[in-house]
């Protein structure tokens, strides 16, 4: 749609905030203070993407992740299209957490709060949904991080809270896409769900300094 990858193209500022905050994040950052992740559900769910998370003392991190897809299908009416990210600041808890010293540490409970936005274009072969502009929410997260490896973690989390935005609702009707209506999405409830793998660069192994 020539009218949807126009928008696209003047939503691509709003990734260079993003792209920035992720640089200043990873620069002078010691190995065994990154993390790389991607959240599995997304890849399943044909959403790539990838994340980093940054140590900030013994408990608390800074994450970053983005994801981006383009499938499009105009013969058959089929749009999965869209891009954003999350911001995450968390806390895990318990006595010697994840990121430990140079090691893994123990598996551990973690609390986090949020920010996101995105932009998609969704159609399966009927009604389509069009981000009518860049689209933002927040909310608070738990979760469960679990060592299985020498570096490796898998980490499982749910955020609940708010997204704020704007979309159309278009029908394809003759080699042509129909606007039907313009609707506010005011949403409250689950916002971020994740099974992500983690990688620790440097690591050691499990089990940290004494």
């Amino acid at each position: 749609m020539t009218q949807y990858k126009d928008l696209m193209r003047s939503e691509l500022r709003h990734i260079f905030p993003l792209v920035v905050m992720l640089l200043s994040l990873t620069v002078g950052v010691r190995a065994q203070s990154l993390v790389l992740r991607t959240n599995m559900l997304y890849d399943v769910a044909l959403l790539p993407n990838a994340g980093v998370e940054v140590l900030l003392g013994k408990q608390w991190t800074a994450g970053l992740d983005g994801f981006y897809t383009w499938f499009s299908s105009d013969n058959k009416h089929r749009y999965w299209q869209g891009y954003g990210g999350y911001f995450t600041i968390r806390k895990y808890l318990g006595s010697k957490p994840p990121f430990y010293g140079k090691g893994m540490g123990d598996g551990s409970h973690h609390l986090g709060a949020y920010v996101l936005g995105l932009t998609y274009d969704v159609e399966w072969g009927g009604t389509g949904y069009q981000a009518a502009r860049f689209g933002f929410g927040g909310g608070l997260e738990y979760g469960y991080a679990l060592p299985v490896g020498r570096s490796l973690m898998l980490d499982f989390s749910l955020g609940v809270g708010f997204q704020d935005g704007e979309y159309k609702e278009y029908e394809p009707q003759d080699g042509h896409y129909v606007w039907q209506s313009t609707r506010k999405r005011h949403w409250f409830g689950p916002t971020k769900a994740e099974i992500s793998l983690k990688w620790m660069l440097g690591c050691s192994g499990k089990g940290g300094a004494q």
